[in-house]
């Protein structure tokens, strides 16, 4: 396509030969701009906001050209998104809105953390006209500072960061459901269910051994079995079709009958082509949800154009079904129509027109050099760590599925720390509860998820590693003990191995690994508590009364099987305990003991028995009283990295740039000028004569001459001083040593010590002194010879 020439005294493209309808849309979405910029409240932008560079404007022509070929050529297609007005109203092309740029956040280097986060962190604004692409497009940028936008802003966002990161991705402009353009997730399943339907595992079957005993024949009709699964199935079959049935009939009574627009929304997505980043298929991405979606979904009913930072590109195929026949083979000109050509761009000729090449030189053809898409104008996109972490405007963001609605919120944004809540109905009117799901992070007590069934009534709670007493899973329905629940725990991290522990008002059974002991299996029955009147200030014992224990143990390969022990039974209330030991490879029986508790055995004298030895606690109170002040309590855990909450950090912080500025005023006070004083004594001269400046260097030099004999001196008296000290000392004890004591001579001794470490100390300055003094002078003389203020009056001295 040739280039227009014709243009506009500041060299902008001109409008003319668009349709009328086109041009009263332009000129009524200018107040609109106004409002929206106003609302964005950013008034100064840089220079490539404001104004177009000769490519830019270069490339406006192109489009320009391109847009009245395709309007002549299409007369019946719907007009395309070349060049939206920016921010300050200038035409900018789509293709250098988009900003490739790779952040520093490991959340945003996958597409699906990518799409999560603008999904989450933008407000939908819907299309002024459903039914038309806007005359407006903003810098992702300013999308990111009013956190609000249309499709094709998510969009712009979305592709601009999944550039940078390396994925192949486009914009595309097109037409999509009524569901896709308003958001609407309410026919939707939440994903979250979806992902558990997805870890759900299936049943493992017991694998079945070659020689087993066959199970009893049931004496049972198989005709009459087949027509009772019959009726079963064609029941259920009836249920689920009245339930189907009952949910289109709401469905059309909230959503109304068939859509009038059907095929007219316009809608802006993310196409992902295959090839980088290991991606193996193509795929969409809805910018508004974060999903992603295969390229035949039928939620996308049209492609007008697609683009990325590089080039434009028309779909010529028809889409009369949908996408789903659509081939994105961008190479292919009789399906995608581009707008710059490419270096690598190949223009397939027929067979048919061979000839005209025929009478060509290849020396002769003339080569058009080719015109590269101008650079992005948009400003270098820039998340903070604090937007990635609050996610939601305001924190918190609530999504409406099929009979769910999902909340998601900012870390720290609850105090009891739950970012995520999924409240599951059983009814498509979300009226009837059936399941409350909570997610939490950053908890103290290693809390990661509560489940609420509504229906069975019980409430499972998940912990993380690091949870006390290794506790992994609680299910459970009252917070009283000695009720029914079941506790999992992570044996690896458990010194006493257990896995598990089921109780009941009545019974408890745990269950063990990789014990010393082989411990497996442990049922304890214990007998029914009786109503008794608590008196005030009586102590009352929590034990139960046990009726039997079952202990099962697992194979020890290091003792004979018949010395073995399998299960051990102990009847308390018979005083009998019986042993089963393991078989023997080649056996089928195994052997087996009975022990009769004698009737005067606690009767005796000589025995003792330690019940502190014998009693073992099964810690279940202990656990459910630290859940009950961890759910109290509900604290948090704060990152040593978290330098906004973190208040030992703060104070760290604040410390090192206390102890930077004492350093920065220490050094200041360093560098005060060395002849301030002795520029005081003279006056503070204006000008600096040679007499001043021999002046100036004699008063320092003499004064620096002084202070090292003054220096000097302090230290030989002191030396003198702790000299005759020590010689008078030596003295009192040569008149006194017959009369004194012990103590008085180890004082004596320990002062000698203590003097004559003083006196070396002071040998060693005085010595040092010495040595450095006359370096000292001779830097403070090398130093006023190089002065700039002295220099050059000294020069001749």
């Amino acid at each position: 396509m040739d280039v227009l020439e014709e243009s506009d005294e500041e060299g902008e493209p001109r409008t003319t030969g668009g349709k009328k309808k086109r041009t009263m849309s332009y000129v009524a979405k200018i107040d609109q701009l106004e409002s929206l910029i106003s609302d964005i409240g950013v008034m100064h932008y840089p220079e490539p906001y404001q104004q177009n560079t000769a490519k830019e404007r270069t490339m406006l022509q192109y489009a320009e050209n391109f847009r009245q070929q395709y309007e002549y050529l299409y007369p019946d297609r719907k007009p395309l998104l070349l060049s939206p007005l920016n921010e300050c109203k200038m035409q900018k092309f789509v293709s250098t809105t988009l900003r490739p740029t790779l952040l520093n956040h490991k959340e945003l280097y996958t597409w699906k953390g990518c799409a999560t986060f603008v999904s989450d962190f933008l407000i939908v604004d819907s299309l002024d006209l459903i039914t038309e692409v806007p005359s407006y497009l903003f810098a992702s940028t300013t999308i990111l500072k009013c956190q609000k936008g249309n499709s094709f802003d998510f969009s712009t966002l979305l592709c601009s960061i999944l550039l940078g990161v390396g994925y192949d991705a486009y914009c595309v402009s097109g037409y999509a459901t009524k569901e896709i353009c308003l958001m609407d997730e309410t026919k939707e399943i939440c994903p979250l269910l979806q992902e558990d339907d997805k870890n759900k595992k299936k049943e493992i079957m017991p694998p079945v051994k070659k020689y087993t005993v066959k199970p009893v024949r049931e004496l049972q009709s198989k005709f009459e079995i087949n027509q009772e699964a019959r009726r079963r199935a064609e029941k259920i079959l009836d249920d689920e079709q009245k339930q189907k049935d009952y949910e289109e009939m709401i469905n059309l009574k909230i959503k109304g009958a068939r859509d009038v627009m059907y095929g007219l929304r316009v809608h802006c997505w993310v196409l992902v082509l295959a090839g980088k980043r290991d991606v193996p298929e193509n795929f969409f991405i809805d910018p508004f949800t974060g999903n992603s979606y295969e390229t035949t979904n039928e939620r996308f009913l049209g492609i007008e154009s697609i683009w990325n930072h590089k080039n434009y590109w028309v779909n010529m195929q028809d889409c009369k079904f949908g996408v789903k026949n659509v081939r994105f083979d961008l190479g292919d000109p009789v399906k995608w129509e581009y707008m710059l050509p490419s270096e690598n761009q190949e223009i397939v000729v027929p067979d048919s027109y061979e000839y005209l090449d025929e009478g060509e030189d290849d020396d002769e053809k003339d080569v058009e050099k080719i015109f590269d898409m101008p650079p992005s104008w948009a400003q270098q996109i820039v998340i903070p760590a604090k937007d990635i972490e609050t996610r939601c405007p305001k924190g918190e963001k609530i999504i409406q599925y099929k009979k769910a609605n999902l909340e998601k919120y900012a870390p720290y944004l609850n105090i009891d720390g739950m970012v995520k809540r999924l409240i599951e109905y059983e009814d498509i009117e979300c009226t009837s509860f059936l399941k409350v799901t909570e997610w939490y992070a950053n908890r103290r007590d290693n809390l990661e998820k509560i489940e609420r069934n509504m229906k069975t009534r019980t409430i499972t709670e998940y912990f993380r590693n690091g949870r006390h007493l290794a506790l992994r899973k609680h299910v459970f329905r009252s917070s009283e003990p000695e009720t029914d629940r079941t506790m999992k725990f992570n044996g690896k991290l458990r010194v006493d191995g257990l896995m598990s522990r089921v109780e009941t008002p009545t019974e408890m059974i745990g269950k063990f690994r990789d014990r010393p002991d082989f411990l497996i299996y442990r049922h304890t029955v214990f007998a029914k508590r009786l109503k008794k009147v608590k008196l005030p200030g009586a102590s009352h014992s929590n034990y139960r009364t046990i009726l039997k224990i079952i202990e099962r143990f697992a194979r020890n390969r290091k003792k004979p099987a018949h010395q073995d022990v399998a299960e051990q039974i102990f009847l308390i209330t018979s005083e009998h305990v019986q042993l089963t030991y393991h078989r023997e490879d080649d056996r089928i029986t195994a052997v087996k003991r009975e022990f009769i508790l004698p009737p005067n055995l606690m009767q005796k004298d000589d025995q003792e028995v330690n019940m502190d030895q014998i009693v073992m606690t099964f810690e279940v109170r202990e656990i459910l009283k630290d859940r009950a002040a961890e759910r109290r309590a509900n604290e948090l855990t704060i990152s040593v990295y978290d330098t906004e909450r973190n208040e030992k950090a703060k104070e760290h912080r604040r410390t090192q740039m206390r102890i930077e500025e004492e350093q920065r005023l220490r050094r200041a006070e360093e560098e005060v000028d060395y002849l301030a004083p002795f520029l005081a004594r003279l006056g503070q001269p204006k000008k600096i004569t040679k007499k001043v400046a021999m002046t100036l260097r004699s008063d320092c030099l003499a004064d620096m001459k002084q202070r090292l004999i003054d220096k000097a001196n302090l230290i030989q008296s002191r030396f003198e001083k702790e000299a005759l000290e020590l010689q008078n000392k030596q003295q009192w004890y040569q008149q006194n040593q017959i009369s004194m004591t012990k103590e008085d001579e180890q004082a004596y001794l320990s002062y000698c010590s203590e003097a004559m470490f003083r006196i070396h100390i002071l040998e060693l300055r005085l010595n040092k002194h010495k040595e450095r003094a006359p370096t000292r002078y001779l830097a403070l003389e090398d130093k006023i010879r190089k002065d700039s203020r002295l220099a050059k009056k000294l020069k001749d001295c």
